[in-house]
């Protein structure tokens, strides 16, 4: 089956079985490229498991998976840059919940990873996750029969390489430590959080959309700049409103560390009411690109009125 028809059967599906479907799917993918357990070296083997497998809500692979069925690209492509992207994410988890950083004990419901295991273990294991999303997204048996152009091909790991480091989201970590206990303006703010937050989630919806013509490439960027930052802010809140059961991570913690957030600068109403803002800028870009994009438009939905 050509990725095209498979994409057509899929927009068949309701959104919340799409949802599950490609959930399910990038478990499956996540399953197969991390290494066994049971090979050397098994406790860094198993760490890297037990952090990217059995939890999240996979949102960056699913962006992914959206984008690539408004574009036609090839279904092994969008598995691969899913796959990436998942991997990415779970490296700044795992860096993020550190005594050093975050210091976070809890995560998708269980013990951070460096509870679980030790400091050391933490450590290499989002050195590994990391390089193995470029070790995925670079494998050259995954373009010997695809349509992409050779620049095409390396504008993947491009994107992804831009996204996760100091112009992405190593370097708004970076700012994001350095402002503890500081008080930002709401530009500044936005710019952490698009390099911290934004970037890989930009990138998810770009890598999935690495085929898009030059119109369609204009839409997603807008729509990816609305959406990066909306899944911040509500973050925000949801870090004011909901509990840690609710989150499988520990709530209130911003307000804690006295860090800068969108409720802390704009109030819980007001960063109530940008987020609503930012959904209607994420859905107005899409404007452009008609039923195709509907999965895109379901997405900003989805990130905007989670609970969790």
């Amino acid at each position: 089956m050509t990725a095209h028809a498979s994409h057509a059967d899929l927009a068949m599906q309701a959104f919340p079985e799409w949802v599950a479907s490609k959930q399910q799917r990038i478990e499956g993918l996540l399953e197969l490229c991390l290494p066994p357990a049971s090979t050397a070296p098994t406790t860094l083997h198993s760490a890297m498991r037990y952090s990217a497998l059995d939890g999240g809500k996979r949102i960056r692979a699913l962006l992914c998976y959206a984008a690539a069925e408004l574009t036609d690209c090839e279904t092994q492509i969008a598995d691969a840059a899913a796959c990436a992207v998942e991997l990415i994410h779970a490296n700044s988890l795992v860096h993020d919940d550190m005594p050093c950083m975050d210091d976070d004990d809890l995560r998708r419901g269980k013990p951070s990873c460096h509870k679980q295991f030790d400091d050391a273990t933490a450590l290499l294991v989002g050195d590994a996750l990391q390089t193995l999303a470029f070790e995925v997204i670079s494998d050259a048996k995954l373009y010997s029969n695809s349509q992409l152009t050779a620049c095409q091909q390396m504008r993947l790991v491009n994107l992804l390489a831009k996204a996760t480091g100091s112009a992405g989201m190593a370097g708004g970590q970076g700012i994001d430590l350095a402002s503890v206990g500081k008080t930002l303006s709401q530009a500044e703010l936005e710019t952490m959080h698009q390099m911290k937050t934004g970037a890989l989630i930009q990138a998810s919806i770009l890598l999935g959309a690495i085929g898009a013509n030059d119109a369609q490439l204009l839409a997603i960027r807008n729509f990816a700049n609305a959406v990066g930052l909306a899944f911040q802010v509500v973050d925000d809140i949801l870090d004011v409103e909901a509990d840690s059961d609710t989150l499988g991570k520990t709530a209130g913690k911003d307000a804690d560390s006295n860090k800068p957030t969108y409720v802390s600068i704009l109030g819980l109403g007001a960063a109530k009411q940008y987020a609503k803002t930012l959904y209607d800028q994420a859905i107005s870009a899409l404007a452009p690109l008609g039923s195709k994009a509907q999965r895109l438009r379901e997405l900003a939905g989805f990130v905007t009125q989670r609970s969790f």
